[in-house]
């Protein structure tokens, strides 16, 4: 089998630079707090945000109850595990996703409560915590860091992460591939990450027993309501159940894996490599503009549905900030970006972001790959 390993070993420790010379960081900040501020406005969830949760999570439990008490025809069953798979990928972007990153609401109690709505969805919000709030969000688009560029060993999402013979065709069978990671999230993902002991920057960790109880109580509930209890109660056969389960989250891994691919992985931004030192260079307020895009902000629709991860921009430099906020905030961001001549990586629209996405696995996996055959024919 032909591979080549092209990345290097990433030091055990990374720093970001102190300096912030132009002072963007500061002057961001300064003009974010005065929107809030002067406005009298909160950074968390406001009534819009509530009701947009409360919507999202009928597309969700709606189908599902409907399920557990009435007959259905297969075919509209299809259709009512298609719409909860909506639902539960709205409810990952736009209800979780805020409340796990302390944005919800400025109580801490009641954003644990609501980001309970994770385990719902078959995930564990303890390793969210680690592997997307503090790793991915520190070290975004740092190979061997950056938990996202992990997903599978199928695809390469980073220029130095090593190359397969199997990545030139990536651009084919990625998006079939983040249909999966639901499914994988599900019955894998949480498990192999609480055994394992390197997770990012951390060596040898262990979990508290509360944590690792957590991860057993909120799997026996998932498949407790996934599998036992309409098994028990539903009009369905196992056979529907399975199917209907399937398109659930073939239907939530396509989306949820689209659309984070799409704020890191497209053209433009960049892929750091530390010195050896574990120095990045860059201030980290600057490395987050440069690893990170935005898309389709000016869609309502979208931004309304994915929780404002379109800004993914104002989401890295503002993670307590609930996402409604963040169509508003984007205008600052940008011109402080402007006025201190760093790049502010946007896609106008969807679909030019997933053609971004595309062209930028295909340059991973093929491009790389012929460039390192010409380079061995020229040696």
């Amino acid at each position: 089998m032909e591979s080549e390993n092209i990345s290097a070993q990433t030091p055990a420790r990374i720093t970001f630079s102190k300096a912030d010379p132009a002072g963007f960081a500061q002057e961001v900040r300064r003009d974010v707090n005065e929107y809030f501020s002067s406005r009298g406005l909160s950074p968390n969830a406001n009534i819009a945000m509530v009701l947009k949760s409360v919507t999202l999570l009928s597309l969700m439990v709606v189908p599902y109850l409907l399920v557990l008490t009435t007959h259905f025809s297969t075919i509209e069953l299809v259709g009512l595990a298609f719409v909860m798979g909506v639902g539960v990928a709205g409810v990952g972007f736009s209800v979780s996703h805020d409340a796990l990153h302390g944005a919800y609401s400025s109580r801490p109690w009641l954003n644990t409560l609501i980001g309970c709505t994770f385990e719902l969805v078959g995930a564990n919000g303890y390793m969210w915590k680690i592997t997307h709030n503090v790793i991915h969000h520190t070290y975004t688009n740092i190979q061997g860091m950056d938990e996202d560029l992990e997903v599978s060993p199928l695809l390469r999402l980073s220029p130095n992460s090593e190359l397969h013979w199997f990545h030139r065709y990536q651009h084919f069978y990625a998006f079939a591939t983040y249909s999966l990671s639901t499914l994988f999230w599900v019955f894998i993902k949480d498990y192999k990450y609480f055994m394992q002991r390197d997770i990012g920057p951390y060596r040898g960790r262990s979990h508290p027993p509360g944590a690792v109880a957590g991860l057993v109580i909120g799997k026996a509930l998932y498949y407790g309501l996934a599998f036992a209890l309409p098994l028990a109660i539903a009009p369905i056969s196992w056979l529907q159940l399975l199917v209907g389960f399937l398109i659930v989250h073939l239907t939530a891994g396509l989306i949820l894996g689209v659309v984070f691919q799409l704020a890191h992985v497209v053209e433009g931004t960049a892929h750091p490599i530390p010195a050896n030192s574990g120095a990045v260079g860059n201030e980290w307020t600057v490395h987050e503009m440069d690893t990170t895009a935005d898309f389709g902000r000016r869609s309502a629709l979208l931004t309304w549905y994915v929780g404002g991860l379109n800004h993914q921009i104002e989401h890295h430099l503002f993670p307590k900030v609930c996402s409604v906020h963040y169509p508003r905030i984007s205008a600052l961001v940008q011109a402080a970006a402007a006025r201190h001549g760093l790049a502010y990586h946007d896609h106008p629209t969807l679909w030019g972001a997933i053609h971004s996405h595309y062209l930028t696995l295909r340059s991973f996996g093929r491009d790389a790959l012929d460039a390192r055959k010409m380079e061995a024919r020229a040696a």
